[in-house]
């Protein structure tokens, strides 16, 4: 089970990083409602992500 979280977890992190990098770049799915929304969400889903993977690197 906990490899399922972080594998979960990981995903979340790639979807969050995707949809905020298109919006700081393009500003496709939210119009650039806020440039300071976006950086803080993609460092946000960057410590996700890492955290995640190192989690799921530590199940070995």
């Amino acid at each position: 089970m906990p490899k399922v979280l972080a594998i979960s977890g990981m995903v979340v992190a790639g979807l969050l990083l995707l949809m905020f990098g298109l919006d700081l770049a393009a500003s496709v799915p939210f119009s650039h409602a806020s440039r300071m929304m976006d950086i803080i969400f993609l460092l946000c889903a960057g410590i996700l992500g890492y955290m995640s993977w190192n989690t799921y690197r530590e199940q070995f």
